[in-house]
């Protein structure tokens, strides 16, 4: 059945509100634990209830939010399960993109990668250890592994991360947030470009892998 221009409205609102609640999760302007009410977001959308319910049922669904007897909705932050999970994901992922990048890379592509490592070590070098604020620290790795996955050229990889971004940054933020985790990250990122600079595909995708399986022994305590 074709969409009337109401339900089509009301659709895009729906994906509007999850879209800005979800970039609020990746963004840590939401962190894990924290309470959504409806009101609020009505008050800052300008948007219907019933649209409201409807993005956090969307939310729910991917595994954002939750709903927590006595406090309603909170931001949800994954179980060990489902964190093991999707580091695994990500350790596939990222050494596939690692492998393509030293394969399908331009120069300007290993400009712009160094620039943005060299933009995280600025951020960490001028955040206090052991207890910095993750966030300012994320945008900048964020901007590290964009520079990484456009350069590896398979879009298939980003738009499957993409849906899973706000979930990994909850996790990128319980690891990095760990004593002493942000120097060892850095050093293993620097690792990523030694092996992009040394052309060498097996290297530089373990090296991506590696850096992931440490950030999952880093937030899950093992």
């Amino acid at each position: 059945m074709p969409l009337t221009a109401a339900r089509l409205q009301a659709t895009l609102l729906r994906e509007q509100v999850a879209g800005m609640v979800r970039d609020a999760i990746a963004d840590m302007r939401l962190r894990p634990g924290e309470r959504l009410t409806e009101r609020e977001v009505i008050e800052s959308t300008g948007v219907s209830r019933a649209t409201v319910r409807e993005a956090l049922r969307e939310l729910a669904a991917e595994g954002l939010v939750t709903s927590v007897p006595q406090r309603g909705v909170v931001v949800a932050a994954p179980t060990p399960e489902e964190a093991r999970h999707l580091y695994e994901v990500r350790a596939a992922l990222e050494a596939l993109a690692g492998r393509l990048f030293v394969r399908n890379a331009s120069e300007g592509d290993r400009r712009e990668l160094r620039a943005r490592l060299a933009e995280l070590e600025r951020v960490a070098a001028g955040t206090p250890d052991p207890d910095p604020d993750p966030r300012e620290l994320l945008a900048a790795k964020h901007r590290f592994y964009e520079a990484l996955l456009a350069g590896a050229g398979n879009p298939v990889i980003v738009s499957t991360l993409a849906p899973l971004r706000a979930r990994i940054t909850v996790l990128r933020a319980a690891s990095m947030s760990r004593p002493g985790r942000v120097p060892v990250a850095v050093a293993e990122l620097r690792a990523i470009l030694a092996a992009v600079e040394a052309g060498d595909e097996d290297a530089a995708a373990l090296a991506c892998a590696a850096h992931v399986e440490s950030a999952a022994r880093s937030a899950l305590g093992g």
